[in-house]
């Protein structure tokens, strides 16, 4: 591969400015929905893609939070689902009675995430939400509620913003839009 880190990108599909605008929107949306809640707020991010969106979110959100990780995959190196999802990393914190916020870079297939939001609601939270930057509904075979999306986007595959392809790409400040031949 090039040293180039932007080679093989098609195209921009969500520029850097559409991403900070849009985490702002749901930034005070958050906290406009959560700001009379009596029990504690903690984000919970999904590794690894979630991070930069999350780091972001979360300074748009103005109460006091938490935050923790939860690591699950069912990707394996490629680019479709395998649909084993294995959780490789648990939360630290206890959610009992705590209002939870998923944070999910994209929402694909929806398998990882109605495994991760079956674990957490069995560990008693007060309620849980899901925030997810990326929604692929064309994808959707496991129907996932989703509270706070930041943008539905075609059946592509997308890298950047922390979203990546064999590790790669999750440094773009831009969500772009891989060549085929970058993962083929």
């Amino acid at each position: 591969m090039s040293n180039n880190f932007e080679f093989g990108i098609k195209k921009q599909l969500i520029t850097k400015e559409e991403l900070s605008k849009k985490v702002k929107e749901l930034g005070e949306k958050i906290t406009c929905d959560f700001k009379d809640e009596n029990a504690p707020l903690i984000v919970i991010g999904l590794l690894k893609g979630s991070v930069v969106f999350m780091a972001d979110l979360i300074r748009e959100i103005k109460l006091p939070l938490e935050i923790d990780f939860i690591e699950a995959s069912s990707y394996g190196e490629g680019t479709h689902t395998t649909r084993e999802v294995k959780i490789l990393k648990d939360l630290r914190s206890t959610i009992s009675g705590k209002n939870v916020l998923v944070v999910e870079d994209i929402i694909d297939s929806g398998f990882t995430l109605k495994k991760i939001l079956q674990i957490l609601g069995s560990r008693n939270p007060k309620k849980v939400s899901l925030c997810t930057l990326l929604d692929k509904p064309e994808r959707r075979e496991v129907e996932v509620e989703v509270q706070y999306v930041g943008f539905e986007i075609p059946n592509e595959f997308v890298v950047g913003y922390g979203l990546d392809f064999d590790e790669k790409y999750r440094n773009l400040e831009y969500i772009g839009i891989a060549e085929p031949s970058v993962f083929e």
